[in-house]
C-alpha cells in the first residue's frame, strides 16, 4: 500500500551500469508527472529526470551528460532510470517522485542506495 517503492540500487564499478525501478500504486499513474531525484550526503536533493504524464517527454539535468534513460510504462504503473558510465559522483540515494499535473498534490519514495566505487 505504499503508493512509490525504489528498486534496483546497489553497488557498482565505475563504468559500470544499472537500472532503478519505481513501481506505483494506489493512485491514477497516468495523472502524473514521474521524476527521479538524488541526494549525496551533504548535499541538497536535485532533480535527475521527468517524464511528462501528457506526452511522455522526457528532461534531464545538465550533470548527467547523455548517460542516464527515464522511460515510464503505465500499463505496468512504473518508471525506469537506465544509468550507463557511472561515475562516483553519482552515487546517492535516488527517490522516485510522483506529481498530478493538475492538483500539484506529491509523492515521494523511500529512496534506493546507488554506491559507484571501486
Amino acid at each position: 500500500q505504499v503508493p512509490l517503492v525504489e528498486s534496483g540500487g546497489g553497488l557498482v564499478q565505475p563504468g559500470g551500469s544499472l537500472t532503478l525501478s519505481c513501481a506505483a500504486s494506489g493512485f491514477t499513474f497516468s495523472f502524473y508527472t514521474m521524476m527521479w531525484y538524488r541526494q549525496a550526503p551533504g548535499k541538497e536533493r536535485e532533480l535527475v529526470a521527468s517524464i511528462r504524464s501528457t506526452d511522455g517527454r522526457t528532461n534531464y539535468a545538465d550533470s548527467i551528460e547523455g548517460r542516464f534513460t527515464m522511460t515510464r510504462d503505465n500499463a505496468k504503473n512504473a518508471i525506469y532510470l537506465q544509468m550507463n558510465s557511472l561515475k562516483p559522483e553519482d552515487t546517492a540515494v535516488y527517490y522516485c517522485k510522483a506529481l498530478h499535473r493538475i492538483s500539484g498534490y506529491v509523492y515521494w519514495g523511500q529512496g534506493t542506495q546507488v554506491t559507484v566505487s571501486s
